[in-house]
């Protein structure tokens, strides 16, 4: 039997354990054996909780177990959920995260980590959520040299935006009905709006590209606070419709460039047609051209725990069925690690 261990039980937390607890069958036969949680770690207090026997406050309780094979990171954001990856690595044990921030910001030096101590460090739900991109442009795509990267990668400002054009409606209005419907935060939703999550989502596929670490904070970034009704009028008379576009170029010389920023798009140009809190990725090969993933990037919070784990769960399957871990995805970014 494979046990795991789990940090965080927010949003993304209770829905990995919600998933492996209601579809324990297909993750164990896809692992080769069952999957039991055995370890959640938060601060909270979750004693009313069915399950509260599995909840801890002491992440060296995990450390010290050696049944503890495989780690899920939920807890989001780097000031604790860095420092416990980076020990459950140099432990030997396997994580898998959806932590964009941390991805972006720490991915190397993780993967690195993952490689000297033969474990893995896994990250598919970190872009797209559901939408599986990573680990194509990493085995699918081998074959060619990918020189562009383009898309729209945050759900919720396209969904925004796609009501501005829709229904005439201004910035301010549009931000309210994305946080009444759940896209956008209500406390605080600039990650979203000024551009900072598509930005950290670019940087992780640009390492992927590149082979090498290009951080968030080096990238251009402008979100969509500025937008007004009149943009969106003057785009349309252009035959254009404004987009939220991340994207990446590689020089042949090697050099990189990447931004964030609001962009006029063609109305024939396959990204115009991506409407509501629907992500598109285009990829450009030497080889096979283009290439573009397509699938919903935000939703309500239930909505959303559930797009991350259709891409968590598996990876768990995997990670739990690995007899001799072989750092894979310090594989898929095995260049940067070196």
């Amino acid at each position: 039997m494979a046990k795991i261990a789990i940090l965080g039980f927010g949003t993304v937390g209770s829905g990995v354990y919600e998933v492996l607890c209601r579809n324990a069958a297909g993750v164990s036969r896809r692992a080769g054996e069952p999957v039991e949680v055995k370890y959640i770690l938060d601060p909270k207090d979750f004693s009313n909780h069915p399950d509260a026997h599995l909840f801890i406050k002491n992440f060296d309780t995990i450390l010290e177990d050696p049944e503890i094979k495989v780690v899920v990171e939920t807890i989001g954001g780097t000031r604790f959920a860095y420092p416990y990856v980076k020990a459950c690595l140099e432990s030997g044990r396997s994580v898998c995260t959806s932590n964009k921030e941390m991805v972006a910001t720490y991915g190397a030096e993780l993967l690195g980590l993952a490689k000297e101590h033969g474990c893995a460090f896994l990250f598919e739900a970190s872009v797209g959520g559901g939408t599986p991109i990573i680990t194509p442009m990493h085995q699918c795509l081998a074959a060619n040299v990918i020189t562009e990267v383009e898309g729209i990668v945050n759900g919720t400002t396209n969904f925004m935006l796609t009501k501005m054009v829709r229904e005439n409606l201004g910035f301010d209005d549009a931000l309210k009905i994305a946080q009444e419907l759940g896209y956008a935060e209500t406390k605080d939703p600039s990650d979203d709006v000024d551009g900072r999550d598509a930005c950290r989502k670019i940087a992780i596929l640009s390492s992927l590209v590149c082979g090498h670490q290009i951080y968030p904070q080096n990238i251009p970034t402008r979100g969509i606070r500025a937008i007004t009704t009149a943009d969106v009028e003057a785009a349309e008379k252009l035959g254009c419709v404004i987009k939220l576009i991340a994207w990446m170029k590689r020089g042949k010389d090697g050099s990189v460039a990447a931004g964030v920023e609001p962009c006029l798009v063609p109305k024939a140009n396959q990204l115009a047609s991506v409407d509501d809190v629907f992500n598109a990725v285009l990829v450009k090969g030497d080889m096979l051209g283009d290439v573009v993933f397509y699938g919903k990037g935000a939703g309500m919070q239930r909505v959303n725990r559930r797009v991350d784990m259709t891409a968590v769960a598996p990876t768990l399957a995997r990670l739990a069925g690995i007899r001799e871990p072989a750092a894979s995805e310090g594989g898929v970014l095995e260049e940067i690690a070196e």
